[in-house]
């Protein structure tokens, strides 16, 4: 489990980043697809994409596309445990 983690995110970031240009970054719209197709998320505004871009490029890198899942993650596990 431990390896398949890592490899199914780095095989998602993969798939999407660079259809628009660099494939070592997510544009805007890469990071709506992807958060749209592979966690079933449907964005509500734009702001999402210019928050998780903390260098301001203008894009996601894979560091901040891993920040925005470890984030994730801890929401999911404060909801699961109750915890806030």
């Amino acid at each position: 489990l431990a390896c398949s983690l890592p490899g199914l995110l780095i095989k998602s970031f993969s798939k999407y980043a660079g259809r628009e240009g660099d494939p070592h970054t997510l544009s805007k719209a890469e990071l709506k697809e992807l958060l749209h197709n592979e966690l079933g998320d449907k964005p509500q505004s734009d702001s999402g994409p210019e928050n998780l871009d903390t260098n301001k490029d203008n894009s996601v890198d894979f560091n901040e596309y891993g920040r925005m899942i470890f984030c994730l993650t801890g929401m999911c596990h404060e909801y699961f445990t109750g915890k806030k």
